[in-house]
């Protein structure tokens, strides 16, 4: 008989959580923040990024090579079938991703379309503040305790820009 161990304390019970039913995608979310808030030191698994699905790459070399014989058995035709849809299956992954390609291009350069234009109308619209402060100096209407004159040399002028 093995010899008689002291009794265990009891285990620490813990505190009943009432149970909230969400009743919208907002208060699930606003639940599972509070329930990952209530321990902040313990660490928040964070899933990898799954691998996009690709299909099996044909093989080198196929041995099963069909013919056109009449002499066919019973299975040939399920393995032909298999063969076919799996070509056909990797032909659409190739054109899908030929098309993925094609709109990330497309949006790439939309992106920079769009920054070109952005900076074009700053650029304009930086002119068009400097030339008026420039007005302003000219015509004397700003006080030179406010504004500081820096005079710039473009293009073998000398300008006066107010920074």
């Amino acid at each position: 008989m093995a010899a008689p161990s002291a009794p265990r304390p009891p285990r620490p019970r813990k505190e009943p959580q009432p149970l909230v039913i969400p009743r919208s995608a907002a208060e699930e979310q606003r639940l599972r923040l509070e329930r990952l808030m209530r321990n902040p030191e313990k660490t928040v698994p964070i899933p990898e990024k799954l691998n996009e699905w690709a299909p099996r790459p044909p093989p080198e070399f196929v041995r099963d090579v069909m013919g056109s014989s009449a002499g066919a058995g019973s299975g040939e035709f399920h393995v032909y079938r298999h063969l076919r849809r799996r070509e056909y299956q990797r032909q659409d992954f190739m054109d899908a991703m030929a098309e993925k390609q094609r709109l990330d291009e497309e949006f790439q350069k939309k992106l920079e379309r769009n920054k070109m234009i952005a900076e074009e109308q700053t650029a304009k619209r930086r002119r068009k503040r400097i030339g008026f402060r420039n007005k302003l100096l000219w015509k004397g209407l700003c006080k030179v305790a406010h504004c500081h004159v820096v005079t710039k040399v473009h293009n073998t002028n000398t300008v006066a820009i107010l920074v």
